[in-house]
C-alpha cells in the first residue's frame, strides 16, 4: 500500500460519510456511486420516487466541489437541450454556441425514460464520447464529466424503454430502497425547517478528483485476474436460463469497478473479492432473461449469483 492510496482512500472515506449525513444508511450504495465515479463510468438508479435519488447525485456534486445541473427529462425535452445550440447573434452578426444541460461535471438525467428516444441517443452519445457535436462541431464536456440518470420502474405510461444497447452503457444500476424504521425516524427528525445539503461539506475539486482517478487506473490487475472477469461474463453467454449475455463492455467495466474498489479498500492490487463485490451490480442490467426463466421466479441478480459460486476464484 502506498501514500497516495492511503491518502486517496481517506478522502473518499470522509466523502462517504459526508454523503451520508443527507443519505442515511445507504452506505453500500454510496460507495458503489464513488466507485463508478472513479472508473469513469456512469450510473443508472432504478427506484420509486422519494427515495433520494436527487439528494444523492446534489450531495456527491457538493462533496466534489463539481459543477452540477439537472434535467427533468420529459417527451418534449429536446436533444439539443442536452447537447447545447447555434443560436444567430445579431449584433456581431454570427451565430454563437449555447451551451446544453451536458456541460457540467455531474449531470442528473431525471426520468430518463420519459424523454424520447433521439434525446436519450444524444445523452448517452456524450456519455460515450466525452463532448457533444452541434452542427458538425464538437464541443468537449467538462473532465470529469459524471452522468447520474434515474428511472421509476412502476411507471410505464408515457415513457420509452431504454434498450439493451442503451442500457449497456451505464457502469452500473443501483436502487436506493425505502430506509428501515429508526433511518427513516431519523431523515424526518433531523430536518424541519433546513435543507438537508446545507449540512455537506466540500472536501475535493474537479483536479484533485481527477489526480486520484488517475491513481485508480493505475491499481495493478494481474493476468489471472482477468481470467477470472472474463470467465464470470462468459458464463452470462451460455447460461441456460439467458437469452442475452453480457458484452465485452462489461468486462473492461469490471475491471474498472474493481480497481476502484481494491483502492477504497486501501490497496493498490486487486484481489477477486473485488471483482465478485462489482460482478453482480454491473452485470444485472446487461443480461436478459428467458420467458420461461422469468414465470419461474428467476431474476438477473440469481443468476449471476449463481455464475459467482460455480466460477473457479483464482489464486492470487
Amino acid at each position: 500500500m502506498n501514500e497516495q492510496t492511503v491518502s486517496g482512500r481517506d478522502k473518499l472515506i470522509a466523502m462517504a460519510d459526508e454523503i451520508e449525513k443527507v443519505i442515511v444508511g445507504k452506505r453500500q450504495q454510496i460507495i458503489f456511486l464513488m466507485t463508478a465515479l472513479l472508473s469513469g463510468g456512469h450510473v443508472l438508479i432504478e427506484d420509486v420516487p422519494g427515495t433520494g435519488k436527487t439528494t444523492l447525485a446534489a450531495a456527491l456534486a457538493t462533496v466534489c466541489g463539481l459543477s452540477f445541473k439537472r434535467a427533468q427529462f420529459t417527451p418534449d425535452v429536446m436533444a439539443s437541450d442536452i447537447t447545447g445550440f447555434n443560436m444567430y447573434n445579431r449584433q456581431k452578426e454570427q451565430f454563437e454556441f449555447i451551451e446544453g444541460l451536458a456541460m457540467c461535471n455531474i449531470l442528473l438525467a431525471d426520468e430518463i425514460n420519459r424523454a424520447s428516444p433521439k434525446t436519450q441517443s444524444a445523452l448517452l452519445e456524450a456519455m460515450e464520447e466525452g463532448n457533444v457535436t452541434v452542427d458538425g462541431k464538437s464541443y468537449p464536456l467538462p473532465d470529469p464529466f459524471f452522468v447520474i440518470a434515474t428511472q421509476n420502474p412502476t411507471g410505464f405510461v408515457g415513457t420509452y424503454p431504454l434498450p439493451e444497447a442503451q442500457l449497456d452503457r451505464f457502469s452500473v444500476r443501483l436502487s436506493l430502497g425505502y430506509p428501515q424504521k429508526e433511518e427513516e425516524v431519523r431523515i424526518i427528525s433531523e430536518r424541519h425547517g433546513k435543507n438537508p445539503l446545507d449540512d455537506v461539506r466540500t472536501l475535493t475539486n474537479a483536479e484533485e478528483l481527477k489526480s486520484i482517478i488517475k491513481n485508480v487506473s493505475e491499481v495493478f490487475v494481474e493476468d489471472r485476474i482477468y481470467g477470472y472477469i472474463v470467465d464470470l461474463v462468459a458464463q452470462t453467454r451460455k447460461h441456460g436460463d439467458l437469452i442475452l449475455g453480457a458484452s465485452t463492455r462489461a468486462s473492461l467495466i469490471i475491471s474498472k469497478m474493481a480497481q476502484a474498489t481494491a483502492f477504497v479498500a486501501g490497496r493498490n492490487y486487486v484481489v477477486p473479492e473485488d471483482v465478485a463485490a462489482v460482478f453482480v451490480p454491473v452485470t444485472a442490467h446487461r443480461i436478459m432473461l428467458k420467458r420461461e426463466a422469468k414465470l419461474s421466479g428467476t431474476t438477473p441478480e440469481k443468476v449471476l449469483y449463481d455464475i459467482l459460486k460455480r466460477t473457479s476464484v483464482p489464486t492470487v
